[in-house]
C-alpha cells in the first residue's frame, strides 16, 4: 500500500509537474524553429521551490546540444510559437528560456537553475535520451528526469528520486556547476503566468 500512497502524496506536493497532454507537435515544425546557443554543450537542471515550504514544485531539464530544447515531463508551459512534442519543448532561445523561468517564479515559487558545461557527447546523448524518452506520468517529473542523467557518462552517481529538491541538492554536487536563483514578485497563479507569457510572445519581435 506504500506506493499508492506515495503517488499520491506526490501529486499534492507537485501540483506544477502534472499538465494535460498537448498533442505533439509534427516533426516539420519541431525542425523549423530549431535554435542551440552559442555558449557550448551543456545541461541545465532547472527545479521550481515553493518560497514557504522549500519543497519542489517541479523539474525540468534543458539541454544544448545539436540544438537548445527543455525536456519538461508533465509540465505545465506552453506558448503558442514553443512546439512540444513528447514532453520536450523546441526552439529554447534566449527569450523563450525567460518567458519559461517567468511563468513559473511568482510570489509562491522561484526557480533554480544549475548549469555544467559538457562534452559535445555528453550533450548530444542527454539530447537522445530527453527526445527519445516519451511522455512522463503526472507527478514523475524529477524521477523521469533523474533517470535520464544517471545514463549521461560524468552524471551516474545521481540516485534516481521522486523529489525535485533532493535532486537538486545531488546536481549541486557536480564539479562545476553554476547556479542561479530567479524571482518574481507578482501574486497570479501559474495559468496566469503561463497565459501573459503566451501574449508577450506572440507580441514580442523574435530573437
Amino acid at each position: 500500500m506504500r506506493t499508492p500512497i506515495l503517488i499520491l502524496a506526490l501529486c499534492a506536493i507537485l501540483a506544477g509537474c502534472a499538465a494535460p497532454q498537448r498533442p505533439d507537435a509534427d516533426p516539420e515544425t519541431v525542425a523549423r524553429v530549431a535554435y542551440r546557443d552559442a555558449g557550448g554543450p551543456s545541461v541545465t537542471l532547472i527545479t521550481v521551490v515553493n518560497n514557504r515550504t522549500g519543497q519542489g514544485g517541479h523539474t525540468a531539464l534543458m539541454v544544448n546540444a545539436s540544438e537548445r530544447v527543455i525536456f519538461d515531463p508533465a509540465g505545465s508551459f506552453y506558448a503558442d510559437i514553443v512546439p512540444e512534442r513528447q514532453d520536450v519543448l523546441y526552439g529554447i532561445s534566449p527569450r523563450i528560456f525567460q518567458a519559461y523561468r517567468s511563468a513559473h517564479a511568482r510570489e509562491t515559487f522561484h526557480v533554480v537553475t544549475q548549469s555544467v558545461d559538457v562534452s559535445a557527447e555528453q550533450a548530444q546523448l542527454a539530447y537522445q535520451l530527453v527526445t527519445g524518452n516519451g511522455r512522463v506520468p503526472g507527478a514523475l517529473c524529477a524521477n523521469a528526469t533523474s533517470s535520464i542523467l544517471r545514463q549521461i557518462p560524468g552524471f551516474s552517481d545521481i540516485d534516481v528520486t521522486y523529489y525535485p529538491v533532493k535532486l537538486q541538492e545531488q546536481f549541486a554536487q557536480i564539479p562545476g556547476v553554476v547556479t542561479d536563483k530567479y524571482y518574481e514578485n507578482d501574486s497570479g497563479d501559474l495559468e496566469t503566468g503561463l497565459a501573459g507569457g503566451n501574449a508577450a510572445l506572440n507580441t514580442a519581435p523574435a530573437l
